[in-house]
């Protein structure tokens, strides 16, 4: 069966040769500037200002800087009792740990999703970045899968998420190369185990520190297609779902910057 992709660009692997060749030919060139770490900055700043066109490359310290930290209070908040329990340290292991059973792996994985993807980081780091570009012609590539860009208001159609989104599920059957979003399902999850909305909406532990560490069985995520299990539609192998947004999002990233390099 033919991809219905195989005709566009992609411009993950076309992105990476790109950078790559970019390097190399700029890298002698590459200057970190002198002077002091203001004057650095204030530097930085008169580049950003005069610029015709920036592309901005993305990665984890992004939102570690804006306080979507995977360890520490955060972590100890929101999942003391999987941690008690099993062990787990951080946010970011929790996602390879081994669960019993699909009620608790995906108990799990409702709070790892919603506290990394349906709320806004706590501190304005990305509302602060895009008052410096909003006036500029901008574009995104980022590996973060939280979403956070378009939370804080940066046009979807200047970003591409390479690495996929918390926000969404795919099917393990292969030949379902689409993606599903999550939302109403993970609220719905949140709910069943115990965690209750603040003035703000967002959900918290009730005072009483009583959480289920489970779901129904009856909640357990299923492909609206063909009721075949789903996974989470992030890059951990082949098997990774490139849908038709990703696509898009990829093919346009190339046209633009054809004038950047």
């Amino acid at each position: 069966m033919k991809n219905l992709y195989d005709e566009m660009p992609n411009g993950y692997h076309e992105s990476i040769q790109k950078g790559l060749s970019a390097v190399r030919h700029f890298s002698r060139n590459v200057s970190f500037g002198t002077g002091s770490k203001e004057e650095r900055i204030s530097g930085l700043k008169k580049k950003i200002e005069t610029a015709d066109a920036i592309v901005i490359g993305a990665g984890a310290g992004l939102s570690t800087s804006a306080g979507l930290t995977y360890s520490g209070e955060r972590f100890e908040r929101y999942f003391f009792d999987f941690a008690k329990k099993y062990g787990i340290r951080d946010i970011y292991s929790g996602g390879f740990y081994p669960f019993p059973d699909e009620e608790t792996r995906w108990a799990w994985w409702a709070r790892h999703i919603y506290y990394n993807r349906y709320i806004d980081a706590p501190k304005p780091v990305y509302q602060e970045l895009l008052l410096l570009v909003k006036d500029k012609d901008y574009f995104v590539v980022t590996t973060n899968v939280d979403h956070q860009f378009q939370r804080a208001g940066f046009d979807k159609k200047r970003l591409f998420y390479t690495q996929g989104d918390y926000g969404q599920f795919q099917s393990v059957n292969p030949s379902l190369r689409k993606t599903y979003d999550n939302e109403e399902w993970v609220i719905k999850a949140m709910e069943t185990q115990g965690f209750i909305r603040d003035e703000n909406g967002v959900f918290q532990v009730p005072e009483n520190g009583e959480l289920k560490m489970k779901i129904p069985t009856s909640l357990i995520p299923k492909c609206p297609e063909d009721g075949s299990d789903v996974t989470m539609n992030l890059r951990a192998d082949d098997s990774f779902v490139e849908d038709e947004g990703w696509h898009r999002a990829s093919a346009g990233r190339l046209h633009r910057n054809s004038r950047f390099f």
